[in-house]
């Protein structure tokens, strides 16, 4: 017998809510996901460059919880905070990065019960909307560390984020065209009765993952992060448990915006449908999940194969033929959206 027969009916929403952005695919998932991810990336550049990769810690395991060693690392180093820092915000900016990179999960549906979780119309323009505030701290962050190496660096990221900002706004301006809906889960039932949207419109989705990859600075967009030029860009400042926390940022960015990837082109949780523990959100949302995680595995591969741009030829290409390709994209959702 269910534990859910036990519990009054007009609890299961808020239930559900809560597992839903603390377990899966929320906060937990997403702290598990961070530690895999990066073992994953450090692994795959090794192999690549025929280096063994983490391995010191957790030897049998090839070094996966290598990560956790690292935090309890930082967690026990002093924090110092540097004289002349604004220091409210130097303090609680980095939460606030680690918060907005979370939130936008929280609109992305992972079954088909979700709408009746978040009952909203507008899901697809919610977790943009929240994806795009990150940049608006992180150039706060630059700012508030005194500092001319984090305020340049938090210079260069505006710089760069503002030239794939405009693609990615066409892009769901482009999914908008396509599937006549800013709702997500009737954009996975579209695809349910149709094909998946990378099919529908392939140039949507390579814009798309090339903005993933600027936003969230994998390579061969890790410019800000140069060691040879910048140290570490906007944190530069940061040490102990803050620096964890703004190191992690990027990866839990890919984590959304790899989430959303699945599905706005890669059907959610086609081919499951069915129900599940909790509403039917758990066997359709690891679909949904299996599918972010490899989207994710691909983007941080180009580590091990790509060099790194310089600051003016990444920023001419967001401002050309990038830029170029998502008004394609735009045409062919206009072009698809006639037709069907």
């Amino acid at each position: 017998m269910s534990i859910l027969y036990f519990i009054p009916a007009q609890w299961l929403p808020l239930i559900e809510s809560g597992f839903y952005a603390l377990i899966f695919p929320g906060f937990v998932t997403i702290l598990l996901l961070a530690f895999f991810i990066i073992w994953f990336e450090r692994k795959a550049a090794a192999r690549v460059q025929m280096r063994y990769g983490p391995l010191w810690v957790s030897r049998k395991t090839g070094g996966l919880i290598q990560l956790l060693a690292d935090m309890i690392r930082f967690s026990f180093q002093e924090f110092i905070v540097p004289e002349g820092v604004d220091f409210l915000p130097f303090i609680f900016l980095p939460g606030f990065l680690l918060a907005f990179a979370v939130l936008p999960t929280i609109f992305i549906p992972i079954g088909p019960d979700y709408a009746r979780i978040f009952p909203s119309s507008y899901t697809l323009l919610l977790a943009s909307a929240f994806t795009l505030v990150i940049p608006i701290y992180l150039i706060v962050v630059g700012w508030a560390a005194d500092n001319k190496f984090s305020f340049i660096g938090a210079l260069r990221e505006g710089y760069l984020l503002i030239s794939y900002e405009v693609p990615y706004l066409l892009v769901i301006a482009s999914a908008f065209l396509l599937y006549r809906t800013l709702d997500l889960v009737k954009i996975v039932n579209i695809q349910a009765a149709s094909v998946p949207g990378i099919i529908l419109n392939p140039v949507a989705a390579i814009v798309y993952l090339l903005v993933v990859i600027r936003s969230t600075g994998r390579v061969p967009y890790d410019i800000v992060e140069a060691d040879s030029e910048l140290i570490f860009g906007p944190y530069t400042e940061y040490s102990s448990l803050m620096f964890g926390f703004v190191m992690g940022v990027p990866y839990i960015e890919l984590y959304g915006y790899s989430l959303l990837f699945a599905t706005l082109f890669l059907g959610g949780w086609i081919p499951l449908t069915g129900a599940g523990f909790v509403g039917g959100l758990i066997i359709p949302g690891i679909v949904t999940f299996v599918k972010a995680v490899l989207v994710m595995c691909l983007l941080v591969f180009l580590r091990a194969v790509y060099p790194r741009y310089k600051l003016d030829k990444a920023i001419k290409t967001g401002w050309t033929w990038v830029l170029y390709l998502a008004f394609v994209s735009l045409l062919i959702s206009a072009f698809v959206s006639y037709l069907i």
